[in-house]
């Protein structure tokens, strides 16, 4: 173990530790001074930090749906419906892709003139702003994340499968259980774990991995409405160059994280003891 123990050590936690050193000194003129928690005051005052927060929140409330829609679509491909082997490439497809690419395609595709508005305007639908509305901007980049990621999740899943008790399942057929019951009853108790480490990775992804998305899609616009504070440390440390004030971000989000993923393992465990 000591060769992945001094890797981790080298590469994760002195530089955790170093930028959380780092977040309670001065940017510009006070630049290397120590100013204690004067970055993390003038954080918590910002706007676009607070709605970064906000967010975080909102992608917290959404997460089940980001989960369940692998999770079931494991679980037809497992119960092998007509074509599931090409169900399992298409799915797992737009995991390959660039965030750039995914996201300069459904700026085409979710453009106030493009083709999903004139779609739904052929069935008497009112066009949609998806991406200049604060009120839907967020929800359209979320749900383009989940589409363009959960082919992970996907396999994931398709891999806890194997270790599930095929008898099991066999049992609730012979007894009649339809399918609904047979997904409460038996593949969830079954997968606990897996749909444990699903959540956890899905929320860390959500969190750390939508920075591509948002700068193509929405630049955190409009209005500031579709910041994360991946976004915002980004803006801080890269156009703003106030590198301690991002680390201070920097350390809220690990923080975050940190709480969010205790906070889900202890849920679902508690659920699988009800179970």
């Amino acid at each position: 173990m000591a060769p992945a123990v001094l890797v981790i050590v080298a590469f994760r936690l002195i530089p955790l530790l170093m930028g959380v050193n780092f977040s309670f000194t001065g940017d510009g003129e006070r630049d290397g001074q120590a100013v204690g928690p004067d970055n993390y005051v003038e954080l918590f005052e910002d706007p676009l930090f607070g709605t970064a927060l906000r967010n975080v929140g909102l992608l917290v409330l959404l997460l089940p749906v980001a989960v369940a829609i692998p999770g079931l679509l494991a679980t037809f491909i497992y119960l092998r419906v007509p074509g599931h082997r090409f169900y399992r490439s298409v799915y797992f497809f737009p995991a390959v892709l660039s965030p750039v690419i995914v996201g300069a395609i459904f700026n085409l595709l979710l453009a106030f003139d493009g083709p999903l508005n004139a779609a739904l305007g052929n069935v008497g639908i009112d066009p949609v702003d998806w991406l200049g509305d604060p009120d839907v901007a967020m929800f359209t980049v979320v749900g383009v994340h989940v589409w363009a990621t959960f082919g992970m999740a996907l396999v994931v899943f398709l891999a806890g499968f194997s270790t599930l008790d095929s008898t099991l399942l066999d049992a609730a057929r012979v007894d009649g259980a339809s399918l609904p019951r047979v997904i409460w009853h038996v593949i969830i108790p079954g997968l606990s774990r897996t749909i444990q480490f699903v959540f956890v990775t899905t929320m860390i992804g959500m969190l750390t991995s939508m920075f591509g998305l948002l700068y193509v899609m929405t630049s955190g616009g409009p209005e500031g409405s579709t910041y994360l504070p991946e976004y915002y440390i980004w803006i801080q440390q890269g156009q703003m160059n106030r590198p301690a004030l991002a680390s201070a971000a920097s350390t809220v989000l690990f923080l975050l994280m940190l709480v969010v993923g205790l906070a889900q393992i202890g849920l679902l465990r508690r659920a699988g003891r009800e179970k």
